[in-house]
Parts: C-alpha cells; sequence; structure tokens
C-alpha cells in the first residue's frame, strides 16, 4: 500500500508533467460574467464545452445576466436552448438559479461554496468551477474526466459516481492547494486527448511511469 505521502509526491510529479503537456489548460467554457459561467457549466452536464459555447453565443444576447433570466418565460428559455440534452430540465436550473441569485444576494453571484451551493439548480461541482475559474480560489472540480483519471492514477478507489464527493475530498487531501484550480483544467484536457473512457492511448502517455493503470496494461 503507498502512504499518503508517497502519493502526494507522485501527485506532485503527475501535475508537474501534465503542467508541461498542456501549458495552455483553462476552462473550455466561454463567459464573460461568473453568471455566464454558471449558467454554462449548468448547460455542460452530459453535453460537449463546444455544444455549449455554440448555444451560449447566442443565449447570452438576450440572456447574459440573473434578472434577464429571472423574468424569461421558461418555456423561452427552454427554446433558446433547446439544441443541448435535458434541455428543460436545465432551463428550469438556470431559472431557479437565477431567482435565488435575485431574491438573496440582490443579483451578485455569492462568493463560498456553501452560498453557491445553496442556490437552487447549483450543486457541488458547479460552485467549484465558480470558485476556481470565475474567482480564482482554489477549488477542486471533480467531473468524469477528473474522476476517472484519479482512479486509474490510483488516487481513490471510489469509482461509483455517487462516491464523488469522497472523491474530492481524498483528492484535496494529496493535491497540494496552489494546484487545485489547475488540475482539474490538466485531468481534463488529458482525459480527452489520452486518457479516454474506453481506449486510454498508454503507449503514448506522458505520464505513464506515474499510472498503476497504464503500468498494469
Amino acid at each position: 500500500m503507498e502512504s499518503t505521502a508517497d502519493t502526494r509526491d507522485r501527485a506532485k510529479k503527475v501535475i508537474k508533467k501534465l503542467k508541461l503537456t498542456y501549458p495552455d489548460a483553462k476552462c473550455s467554457l466561454n463567459f464573460s460574467t461568473p453568471f455566464q459561467l454558471l449558467v454554462a457549466t449548468i448547460l455542460s452536464a452530459q453535453c460537449t464545452d463546444e455544444k455549449v459555447n455554440q448555444v451560449t453565443a447566442e443565449m447570452f444576447h438576450k440572456y447574459g445576466d440573473p434578472q434577464s433570466v429571472e423574468q424569461a418565460p421558461l418555456h423561452v428559455l427552454e427554446q433558446s436552448i433547446h439544441a443541448i440534452g435535458l434541455f428543460r430540465m436545465k432551463a428550469r436550473a438556470i431559472q431557479e438559479s437565477a431567482q435565488d441569485i435575485m431574491l438573496k444576494h440582490g443579483g451578485e453571484i455569492p462568493h463560498t461554496l456553501e452560498e453557491l451551493t445553496e442556490l437552487r439548480g447549483v450543486g457541488r461541482k458547479t460552485a467549484n468551477v465558480i470558485l476556481g475559474v470565475a474567482f480564482g480560489q482554489p477549488a477542486i472540480v471533480v467531473d468524469t474526466h477528473v474522476h476517472r483519471l484519479s482512479v486509474r492514477l490510483g488516487f481513490t478507489t471510489l469509482a461509483a459516481p455517487h462516491q464523488v464527493p469522497k472523491v474530492e475530498q481524498r483528492l484535496v487531501e494529496i493535491i497540494a492547494k496552489k494546484d487545485w484550480t489547475i488540475m482539474g483544467h490538466l485531468f481534463i484536457y488529458h482525459g480527452r486527448a489520452i486518457c479516454t473512457a474506453r481506449s486510454p492511448k498508454c503507449d503514448i502517455c506522458p505520464i505513464l511511469r506515474w499510472c498503476p493503470h497504464g503500468q498494469s496494461r
């Protein structure tokens, strides 16, 4: 069994190598304000960032702030994002979060995890995206790529989707706080390019030497 100290050291080497491999890693969603990032993140669930950017490029002209989203008829919001899967559910989530932002926070996006996750329609993943990307606060986002890589790298053994909160807790323990936000971007880039879900390209992986899954193939 690898000690926590050894895992931290291995994680440090992985992140260092990924920084060199993906020097331009950043959030792929287009936005101009924290609220627009919140909307884009909600829309990105089970959808590609590219598709979200296509939809929000037009949507944000009319519905780019909490007030306009709060006041829009729900069916109109649905129509503006109908090209995205689960658009009815997502439209409701966006509008409910906008209503809470207007009512409880005077139209301003809150700056704490607790307040963000109290907004209707906003889960922990979305809240951490806002904190890390919009506000520059250290935050670990566990999406499908981050979760998959964390399991393959042996940072966690918790592979089930419902265990994501515990995966986040584990990553907090082993990843240096200064790297929390960039780690998410790096893992997403690497998950898309190399460590894919079905056919990981272990033979050309730059972090193979530190990956138990790749070494066992």
